[in-house]
């Protein structure tokens, strides 16, 4: 291994280490506000109805009550959600095995287990828990669009955002779930966005998803952003791409560079992309056919 291949890592490992630790730090506020005091629960209550009057539903403001994020250009969402096949195929996996797969005692980008069978609407579930700020959900959330997207359909308009300006990768581009509605006869996707771009509370985590994410991203690395449970049969909790390779780009351009099978972006995202539509063919029985049989698909199933 090379000197620079060995800074790398360690520099992704702390990165990581300072993550995961802003996430935990965030679970004990949220614990601390959860056993509060009714009366402040009731002023709270108050605050929020004062601002809501005096200044309406602002979609800017991040708050829990609104919609954040920007609504994305027509031509943006179909260049997210029409990544071609020829494309995704093209990719492979592209750079996801040879990013992190070093860390945590050479751990890969996602992990069998085996639990009873995650489930929603009758369908197998897919549960993501990620944060506004988070600069490694930011990049995740790309390749969960395009994967997601060949097995349904996103019924409200996709909306662009920005990881923390204050964190490490400053102001990613990306998109958020918060508030967002997706549609597939396969699967059920369950977004939580638990903190917004501020690091405050945006969406609790119910205490069955808490209870996941406690059992599958334990202390003392865990529990961090992201994380994704397809259906109990595997998870993601690890970075699998480098958020770098979007810095400095619009959505559009983002948008753009996913059908360019060549692009630093596209082997990234494209190549997690991959990895996520295999774990959803396991949870889905290898259905749709021809998205599970695809050699993109293929080649990442071997990875599972």
């Amino acid at each position: 291994m090379s000197k620079a291949t060995r800074i790398r890592q360690q520099n992704a490992r702390e990165k990581i280490a300072a993550q995961r630790a802003a996430a935990r730090h965030a679970e004990v506020r949220r614990r601390v506000l959860i056993t509060a005091g009714s009366v402040i629960a009731v002023l709270a209550i108050v605050v929020v109805f004062v601002v809501i009057k005096v200044s309406g539903n602002n979609s800017s403001s991040g708050g829990s009550g609104s919609v954040t994020g920007t609504a994305l250009p027509a031509s943006v969402t179909k260049n997210i959600t029409g990544v071609p096949a020829s494309t995704l195929n093209a990719v492979g996996l592209g750079s996801v095995l040879s990013y992190m797969t070093a860390d945590e005692g050479g751990a890969p980008p996602i992990s069998k287990i085996s639990d009873t069978a995650l489930t929603s609407n009758g369908k197998p579930e897919m549960l993501y828990i990620g944060a506004e700020f988070c600069p490694y959900c930011a990049a995740m959330r790309w390749s969960m669009a395009v994967a997601l997207s060949r097995f349904g359909t996103f019924t409200t308009p996709l909306r662009g955002f920005h990881s923390s300006s204050t964190d490490t990768d400053p102001s990613t581009p990306t998109l958020t779930y918060y508030k967002s509605a997706y549609t597939s006869k396969y699967l059920t996707f369950t977004p939580v966005e638990n903190e917004n771009v501020n690091r405050g509370p945006l969406q609790n985590t119910t205490a069955a998803q808490q209870a996941l994410w406690a059992k599958y991203d334990p202390p003392p690395t865990g529990p961090g952003y992201p994380f994704i449970d397809f259906g109990n049969q595997y998870i993601i909790k690890l970075p699998t791409y480098d958020p770098a390779v979007l810095a400095t780009m619009t959505w559009a351009q983002v948008a753009a560079a996913l059908h360019d099978p060549s692009s630093p972006v596209a082997q990234g995202a494209d190549g997690t992309a991959n990895l996520i539509t295999a774990a959803i063919c396991k949870m889905t029985n290898g259905q749709p056919g021809n998205v599970c049989t695809s050699s993109g698909v293929t080649k990442a199933s071997g990875s599972l």
